[in-house]
């Protein structure tokens, strides 16, 4: 593989891959191949020893030389090299970074699901963030060029010449949507985006202060309780893991969207959304949009109609909001815009026009893991007629972070289908595990559990069968909490239901676990440890989970790629780790 060095297009390039995509005339038969599209083809990632990308169609990786890559524009090129000069980081114009976004400027649809987040030992895989932030403005930049230049053309034009090969633009300006979990990482990003728009683009930004002071002010915060009350703050500080207080030491909302334009000389925050370039927003802000539509006729969320890059970073923490939100934004993009457009109709791309613009759409989607669900997004909503790519790894696991002498005894149960999994696992733990828990004398019982709808569900068995028990799910009030952590303790209730969502958004110390369930694993390998380690190694304590063939993406980020293959497939169905 020749490396490359984001060379921009030269003269003897006669299209950019913006231009190739986006001129390309879609055929019914590339149409109706996108339900047939199989990933035949993989390259390792340089540098990282236990990933490979796999892609569908034409393997672009093969013999890959950056020179020949479809381009960034020179500005940019220039500018970005100059920043990652002074930036550092070993990643910074890293061969692992030229491929990445070498991938974003294929447009292919990529789903990059190993992306390290600045949380976990502040050491953010930051020339993955640089890289797409490039490709959105390169994207940007290069459609307000195509624009301009034809209107020029078109100015020349003489009357009645065919003007056909002028159409160059969508239903509303909007190109580029950023959907991100919380308004702290949109200041991060935002601030990132401004710093790489190269200086003749950005003489003036507008509403700067104000954007700080909205979105960045809880940056400041954390120092100035620390000054008024030091010893009680580092006691709170220190009561929680560093990746808890880099994720949510910021501005925690989760209901916010922001619009971005680019003019000549001046970058405007807090743009018009149908007159924006570039729109970075929450789920759940989009959602709430969407579902005002439905209610009041005068509001409309056209500037969702011409989408050409939507980007979802951190995708496992979106998931641990409600994924439902991204699967609802996504099926709202590129419609029929509602009202009239804003665009000369005569300058719309026929594929617009025709409904096809989904299939022009390209979707990135990074996060820390993968689930089932990110996974149906990126398998059933993304149509790129480029086809896709995704990032495949191997996990060492995380059962080292485990204390010693801690014993963990896995039991598989069998299932009957997919449909009936959820079911499967509710009937193993009825019938072979709770008549155990019920003719047992000890407290102390902890059972984990990662879903939501599984959590409902176990509450009322327990509540059918009288047992003692005290919750802490994430619904649950401050009140309530205080009160079963105690009655736990004290022994006053013999079982404690704790998921996964209300772990990873207090994470909580829960004190007196003598027997620990895992009615289900947790999405995130970071909190196992930390919730098995709450048994901390002494006497008389249990550790119990279970799994099916189905859990097989948890298990493998649990206990290692390797070992999940094993359990998965072994004609035995208990498996025991202890150090």
């Amino acid at each position: 593989m020749k490396r490359c060095k984001h060379a921009p297009p030269t003269s003897s390039n006669l299209k950019s891959s913006f231009d190739l995509h986006l001129q390309h005339n879609l055929s019914k038969e590339e149409i109706d191949n996108q339900k047939n599209l199989k990933f035949s083809w993989d390259v390792p990632v340089i540098g990282v020893s236990n990933c490979k990308w796999i892609g569908t169609g034409e393997n672009i990786l093969e013999d890959f030389d950056i020179n020949s890559c479809p381009g960034l524009k020179t500005k940019l090129h220039e500018h970005w090299m100059e920043v990652s000069k002074t930036s550092g980081g070993k990643d910074i114009n890293s061969p692992k970074q030229q491929m990445f976004f070498s991938l974003c400027s294929s447009y292919r649809d990529i789903l990059h699901c190993n992306k390290r987040p600045f949380y976990l030992k502040g050491l953010e895989d930051i020339s993955i963030m640089d890289a797409y932030i490039m490709h959105s403005l390169n994207h940007v930049f290069r459609t307000r060029d195509c624009v301009k230049k034809n209107d020029a053309e078109l100015s020349r034009l003489e009357e009645g010449a065919d003007s056909e090969r002028f159409r160059d633009q969508g239903f509303l300006r909007p190109k580029v949507l950023i959907l991100l979990p919380l308004a702290s990482i949109m200041y991060r990003v935002v601030k990132r985006l401004i710093q790489l728009t190269p200086s003749a683009y950005k003489v003036n930004v507008e509403h700067m202060d104000r954007f700080s002071t909205k979105f960045g002010a809880e940056e400041h915060k954390g120092d100035k309780e620390n000054d008024e009350e030091p010893e009680n703050a580092d006691a709170q500080k220190s009561s929680k893991p560093d990746d808890f207080q880099l994720l949510f030491e910021g501005n925690n909302e989760d209901d916010f969207m922001i619009g971005i334009k680019f003019t000549r000389k001046t970058v405007k925050l807090f743009s018009d959304f149908h007159t924006s370039d570039l729109i970075i927003a929450s789920p759940l802000c989009l959602v709430n949009k969407i579902e005002e539509t439905g209610s009041n006729k005068e509001k409309d969320v056209d500037f969702l109609s011409s989408i050409e890059v939507l980007i979802i970073d951190h995708a496992d923490v979106i998931a641990m909001q409600n994924w439902s939100h991204v699967h609802t934004v996504i099926e709202h993009l590129n419609r029929l815009p509602s009202k009239q457009p804003r665009t000369d109709v005569m300058r719309i791309r026929p594929w617009y026009l025709d409904e096809h613009a989904r299939f022009y759409r390209q979707t990135i989607i990074l996060g820390f893991f993968s689930n089932p669900d990110i996974n149906a997004s990126f398998n059933h909503q993304c149509s790129n007629y480029e086809g896709k790519v995704k990032l495949m790894c191997e996990y060492k696991g995380v059962l080292h972070k485990v204390l010693p002498k801690i014993q963990q005894v896995y039991v598989r149960f069998n299932i009957d289908s997919i449909v009936e999994a959820d079911d499967n696992r509710f009937d193993y733990f009825v019938k072979k595990v709770f008549p155990k828990i019920k003719d047992s004398d000890e407290g102390g019982i902890m059972l984990f559990i990662s879903s939501y709808f599984e959590f409902i569900r176990i509450r009322n068995f327990l509540k059918s069968q009288d047992a003692s028990f005290c919750l802490l799910g994430e619904y649950s009030t401050q009140k309530d909490i205080s009160r079963a952590r105690l009655w736990f303790f004290e022994g006053k209730r013999k079982i404690m239901l704790y998921t996964e969502r209300s772990h990873f958004y207090h994470r909580y110390k829960i004190r007196g676990v003598k027997n620990l369930i895992m009615y289900s694993l947790p999405e995130r390998k970071e909190l196992y440890p930390e919730i098995v380690n709450v048994l901390d190694g002494s006497e008389n304590t249990a550790c119990t989970v279970l799994f099916s063939p189905l859990d097989k993406f948890r298990l493998e980020r649990i206990v290692g790629t390797t070992p999940a293959k094993t359990m998965v497939a072994s004609e035995k169905p208990v498996f025991v780790f202890c150090d």
